[in-house]
Order: C-alpha cells, then sequence, then structure tokens
C-alpha cells in the first residue's frame, strides 16, 4: 500500500496528465499535495533533479510531437494546445528539445524525443538504516553571497570566482561553507546563499540571513562525490525519512554545511540541516 505521500504525489502527476492541454494551477496542486506549492516545488525538484515546470513543459512537447506526426492539426492549433502563444516560441522550445522543427516532423522520418510520465514508489523501506539528530537552535545569524542562479549550486561557481570566497577568508579568517537553500523557480533557478554562521555586528556588505529559534533535523553525507553521495542522501530525506516521519519541512531555507569537500580524493562530508516542525 502506498504511503499518503507517495499517493498525493502521484496525485499530482494525474492532474498533470490530465491538464496539459489546459491551464496548471498551483492552487490545485497545493491542494491535492496538502502543502504549500513552494514547498512540494522544492521536494519535486530535489528528488527528480528537474523543476516541476521543466517536468510539464517536457510532457506537452512529448505529446506535441505525437500529434504532429498522427493527426492533421496543423501546427499553430497544436502550438496554443500546449500553452504556447506563438509559433515561434513553440518552434524554439520544440526545437531545444528534439532537435528540429515542428514542420521537420511532418516532412521526413525523423528521431524525437520521449519522456514518460512519472511514477513515485517508495522502495527498500527499512532496509537501510538513517542516522538522524534533532537539534534545538537558538536564533543566529549567516552573512554570505545570495544569488538567484540557473541551476543548483550555481552559486558557488561565483563566490569561487569573483573574489568572494577569499574576501571572507581575509576578513573572518574562514571560507564559506554554508550553502542555504531559499528554493527554486518554476524555471529551475536556485536561489541559494553560500555564508557562515556570524555572530558580530558588522557584515563588510555581505548578505545578512538571521534564522530564528527553530527545531532541526541533522544528517550525514559522507562518502564519494562521483558516486552523488550527497543527492542521494537528499533523495532518502525526501522519499523515505519525511514522507514516514512525524516532521515536516517548515519553509526556513535548509543548510548544507560543508565540512570537507575534495574533488582531487573524491571524498566529501556535508552535514544536512533541515528546519521543521511536528506534523
Amino acid at each position: 500500500m502506498q504511503s499518503d505521500w507517495t499517493g498525493r504525489m502521484n496525485s499530482v502527476i494525474d492532474y498533470v496528465e490530465e491538464n496539459l492541454s489546459h491551464d496548471i494551477e498551483e492552487e490545485d496542486i497545493s491542494r491535492i499535495i496538502a502543502c504549500p506549492f513552494s514547498l512540494f516545488h522544492n521536494s519535486f525538484t530535489q528528488i527528480t533533479g528537474i523543476s516541476f515546470a521543466e517536468y510539464i513543459r517536457r510532457r506537452r512537447l512529448t505529446l506535441a510531437a505525437y500529434d504532429l506526426q498522427n493527426t492533421d492539426e496543423k501546427i499553430i492549433d497544436i502550438a496554443l494546445k500546449y500553452g504556447y502563444q506563438s509559433p515561434d516560441s513553440f518552434r524554439v522550445a520544440f526545437k531545444r528539445l528534439h532537435g528540429l522543427s515542428p514542420s521537420d516532423v511532418r516532412t521526413s522520418s525523423v528521431t524525437l524525443t520521449f519522456y514518460c510520465r512519472l511514477h513515485f514508489e517508495l522502495n527498500i523501506m527499512g532496509v537501510e538504516k538513517m542516522n538522524y539528530t534533532i537539534l534545538e537552535k537558538e536564533p543566529f545569524k549567516v552573512i554570505g553571497i545570495r544569488r538567484t542562479a540557473p541551476y543548483g549550486g550555481g552559486t558557488w561557481a561565483v563566490v569561487k570566482s569573483d573574489g568572494s570566497n577569499e574576501k571572507i577568508n581575509e576578513l573572518y579568517g574562514r571560507f564559506f561553507d554554508l550553502g542555504l537553500c531559499f528554493g527554486f523557480g518554476p524555471d529551475g533557478s536556485n536561489d541559494y546563499m553560500c555564508g557562515l554562521e556570524w555572530d558580530g555586528a558588522d557584515a563588510a556588505g555581505f548578505d545578512i540571513y538571521e534564522y530564528p529559534k527553530a527545531a532541526w533535523l541533522r544528517f550525514e553525507a559522507k562518502g564519494s562525490i562521483t558516486e552523488q553521495t550527497l543527492g542521494n542522501v537528499w533523495y532518502r530525506i525526501n522519499n523515505e525519512f519525511l514522507p514516514q516521519s512525524k516532521y515536516q519541512k517548515s519553509g526556513l531555507p535548509t543548510i548544507e554545511k560543508y565540512i570537507s569537500w575534495d574533488e582531487g580524493a573524491d571524498s566529501c562530508y556535508v552535514e544536512i540541516l533541515i528546519p521543521v516542525s511536528v506534523k
């Protein structure tokens, strides 16, 4: 029997499939999943590796390719059917996914891209243990660089290339070691902050985020970088731990604390800290 969480996630996918040629409303998603849309969107992106909007785009363009191959509908009508307001915007999106224009589909034998609908399951439940700690933390402040980047972790590329990491080390004797994830945009962009915990008054022009007193879950990701240790721990948190535990994300930004990250040795040690409330 599926958990309530996986059942609701699959109900969201059912809703998407039924409305690929109609508007898909955030309010409907929130009602189905029984949580704010922003929390659903963040979990969806962390679990699947793509944004919810990107999943919808891929499914719509997959069905559009089928319609082009198997119906006599006009290209403009198919474009409008799947939410594109002009043939040009449809052509650009279609070519980006399939590698050819919509008109090419009807003139020759072509190779197209197919994206299946998603289906969520909970597997290997209770076989592999997950260690966690529940913490009560007093209010604290983080200073650093906050940016919205087109992909997850893009802010790290910024601070490593513009001198910010060296500057904060010169000022405070420490490099950035915290990654705060504020959420993902509909286009998959990531609102993210590279920072360090700081209790002083002078932020030296850096961005500031202040956490209130809160309960936190702490997990460890310790292992190989190339084997996606960090991503795999996040996957298990979102797929296994949170759906089955009494805790839920509170909506405050999550933290990745980078204790070590050595690409040369292919090893990492990252603490995952999640502000939570009781369901």
